[in-house]
């Protein structure tokens, strides 16, 4: 089988990339710099029409949705647990990973790219501090589901690499993360993980990488 992912560093393929090292999984990365528009070059649009990371390529068949590909990922290999086994348990993590997608995911965007969510003159500031404000409504959610605990369900599961992007992208804007013990404690637990040191790793070389061309 063969596996390909196309990535872009800070962007939510950190996931995917992080639960593939998680299974030892090999793969090849398609690196993918949407700053200077490559998800919309014609031959990516012919990989994944919907122009955006990630996706998977699994033996030619590209597979998109960043939940998708994480279910996709822990059925491959189950003996890694990624989901439990029980039917409610993984509901309950589903759920969370769809939280992380369809709730906290906009409220990043809308920081970064406040221009998709008004056009009018001078509305920037204002759709950032918006986004900043309910984004941070949501991390005070996971925060209280955290508090004592190793990790947000009985185990380590993709909702765990989920949320780490979700948080880790959410604390490079200007709301102050810090005031959430629970889940910085998470992210550096996270970072402590040697799935998450490949993926750092991988992160520099490639930033670099985008400096220098």
């Amino acid at each position: 089988m063969k596996l390909t992912l196309a990535y872009c560093p800070i962007a939510c393929s950190m996931v995917p990339y992080i639960l593939l090292n998680e299974v030892n999984a090999t793969f090849e990365t398609q690196v993918i710099n949407l700053g200077k528009g490559e998800h919309m070059s014609k031959a990516y649009l012919q990989i994944n029409p919907k122009g955006k990371v990630p996706t998977l390529i699994v033996d030619g068949l590209a597979l998109s949705e960043n939940l998708a590909i994480q279910v996709w990922i822990a059925q491959q290999f189950p003996a890694f647990n990624l989901l439990p086994s029980n039917p409610m348990n993984a509901a309950q993590v589903l759920s969370f990973m769809s939280w992380c997608s369809s709730a906290i995911h906009p409220k990043l965007t809308q920081q970064a790219r406040p221009e998709r969510y008004c056009d009018l003159p001078d509305s920037a500031e204002r759709v950032k501090a918006l986004g900043s404000d309910a984004l941070l409504d949501l991390f005070e959610i996971a925060e209280h589901q955290i508090k004592d605990r190793e990790w947000f369900f009985d185990d380590f599961s993709c909702a765990d690499a989920y949320f780490y992007w979700c948080f880790k992208r959410g604390s490079m804007f200007k709301g102050d993360t810090s005031i959430f013990k629970n889940c910085v404690r998470h992210m550096h637990q996270m970072e402590q993980r040697p799935s998450v040191q490949k993926l750092l790793a991988f992160e520099k070389e490639v930033l670099h990488s985008f400096e220098t061309h």
